[in-house]
């Protein structure tokens, strides 16, 4: 990213004219340094997902340079781009997959998974090591597992193919361990590869904040992966005259990742708050609770008040945001508002009605119009 942080300092006119010159000019200079250090440190692999130009033919080979342009590719990210450049389009499908599952999840949330941007892509709450954190790392690295693992399935990667995973021990004896299964096992190895690349190429002194915030990400990243691995089950078809079933093929396959997102969900809400200890070890903030397993998410910031704007977080607020005024949850007005109150309005919507099935083979509906009251907080 080029910038232009050319500053040139010529003498003032008047008395002390070259003094306040190049004080100015330091000034200037330390505040585009830190404007500079900002949107790298926001940029993220993330905006894969948001540009409109990834297309797998466009990565044919010999295309480095296309990869070093990529936005928010760390350097160890961009050599793998160069490496497997067939699979950036996937990776930036999983992106996708995990920021819709994101604002799926959080849709009636104070924090509704919002992007902002598209290099950041969440804003600067990301840089707030909060529990909202961890999921949205941990959900975008599922992503990319199960986008990679359906690519290989598809044929549409050259590096990989169907499943090879072992037959197992329970399937009955007279099924047959084939097909052309999700291939679980290489996704899973890529996504760690590619995604936790950008935590593996840092270093940090041992006991300080950044090195809490790579363990959190590292952890995380791989609690989205396992997530997948553990909800993926066997699949079978039936074979056999008139439908029979006599003969059964059956394969790995993923679950669909609403599953993934829900499982992920619940993880948000029982994460545990960690802490570094005196050797610079994550440790449990509240020991009476169990320790956190590979597979549960972690955060070690509270998160920030989601209620009102704050560019200093991040936080987008709620005002203007729709909220339901029979509810008592989150999307509730009272809870959704933060107690500022709600106006209401009148909305017009259209929505299909009055629909037929005609043989055969479709269903035709007609367009309604109506009236109804929306509610949006102060």
């Amino acid at each position: 990213m080029k910038l232009g942080l050319g500053c040139v300092c010529r003498p003032l006119c008047g008395p002390r004219g070259d003094v306040l010159n190049s004080r100015h000019c330091v000034v200037a200079l330390t505040l585009l340094t830190l404007f500079t250090q900002v949107v790298v440190t926001t940029n993220s692999w993330w905006s894969l997902a948001m540009n409109p130009l990834l297309i797998p033919e466009a990565y044919i080979i010999g295309a480095q340079p296309l990869c070093s342009q990529l936005v928010g590719l760390s350097q160890g990210q961009k050599k793998l781009c160069q490496l497997y450049q067939d699979h950036i389009h996937y990776i930036g499908e999983g992106a996708k997959m995990g920021i819709q599952e994101c604002q799926y999840q959080f849709r009636n949330r104070r924090w509704n998974c919002s992007t902002v941007d598209n290099s950041s892509v969440f804003g600067r709450v990301m840089q707030i090591g909060s529990r909202e954190t961890a999921f949205t790392y941990a959900i975008s690295a599922a992503g990319v597992v199960n986008a990679v693992s359906r690519a290989c399935r598809e044929g549409e990667l050259s590096s990989c193919g169907c499943s090879r995973a072992a037959r197992p021990k329970d399937l009955p004896r007279d099924w047959l361990w084939g097909g052309c299964g999700d291939n679980l096992n290489y996704g899973y190895r890529f996504s760690k590869e590619f995604v936790d690349a950008r935590e593996r190429e840092k270093s940090y002194p041992k006991g300080s904040y950044e090195s809490a915030r790579l363990m959190m990400n590292l952890h995380n990243n791989e609690a989205g992966r396992r997530m997948v691995s553990d909800l993926a089950h066997v699949s079978c078809k039936c074979h056999g005259v008139s439908g029979s079933c006599s003969l059964k093929t059956c394969w790995l396959q993923l679950a669909d990742f609403r599953k993934v997102g829900d499982a992920l969900k619940e993880k948000y809400d029982s994460a545990a708050a960690m802490k570094l200890n005196t050797r610079g070890k994550m440790v449990q903030m509240h020991s009476k609770f169990n320790a956190p397993t590979s597979h549960d998410l972690v955060y070690i910031e509270p998160s920030p008040d989601y209620c009102v704007r704050n560019q200093t977080t991040g936080s987008l607020g709620t005002v203007g945001r729709l909220c339901n005024k029979t509810s008592e949850g989150m999307d509730g007005c009272e809870l959704m508002c933060c107690g500022r109150g709600y106006d209401q309005y009148k909305a017009q919507i259209v929505e299909r009605c009055h629909c037929k099935f005609h043989w055969c083979c479709y269903v035709k509906c007609k367009r309604c119009t109506k009236i109804v009251d929306q509610f949006v907080c102060k």
